[in-house]
């Protein structure tokens, strides 16, 4: 993929298609290296289909018989010298705490270092797509963090649906601004 936020949505979208009730992407950059996490509480996957999670031919896409999200994201890490690992919990075996972690920690100095890209659109359209899931982004920094939780936005909007079209300009006016504050600035694939 051309930038790292597709690999975040595609994974996240999997997590919502798992019966996620939460989700959390948690960032963590400086000048050398960036580590993407994502987790969640759905259903896990068995330790057959774990051991297979990364190839192409493992999916459970009914509409084609190829996966590539998880597979396109491990090759992206390990080839700027980064690392990929994923954990799952299916709910079989563990009914309170089942659920799914991937992590990938990317070399920024590498020719082979695809950008973050768009993050603030990404998250923007997972809260449109599943506004009843708990989302909790966290970008940590040299320079700031940028973090929302959508049980916070939830308390205090009360009956209003985040996927409401004025919420939704307010959360991607909200993220656009705290990377402003930071000054980070985004790099895009070409």
């Amino acid at each position: 993929m051309k930038e790292l936020s597709l690999n975040i949505l595609d994974i996240a979208m999997n997590s919502v298609k798992a019966g996620a009730h939460k989700i959390s992407i948690i960032i963590d950059e400086n000048e050398k290296t960036l580590s993407i996490i994502i987790s969640d509480d759905g259903c896990g996957m068995t330790e057959d289909f774990l051991k297979n999670a990364v190839s192409p031919f493992a999916t459970t896409r009914t509409t084609r018989k190829v996966g590539m999200g998880l597979p396109l994201f491990k090759l992206e890490a390990e080839m700027t010298g980064g690392s990929f690992d994923i954990k799952s919990r299916h709910v079989s075996k563990y009914p309170d705490n089942h659920g799914t972690d991937v992590k990938a920690v990317f070399d920024k100095t590498s020719v082979d270092f695809t950008p973050l890209g768009d993050i603030v659109s990404t998250i923007v359209t997972l809260i449109q797509g599943s506004p009843e899931i708990n989302w909790i982004f966290f970008h940590s920094t040299e320079k700031g963090t940028v973090s929302l939780d959508t049980d916070d936005m939830t308390a205090e909007l009360g009956d209003v649906p985040l996927n409401y079209p004025d919420v939704l300009e307010w959360v991607k006016e909200y993220l656009t601004e705290c990377y402003e504050n930071i000054g980070y600035k985004f790099d895009y694939a070409l």
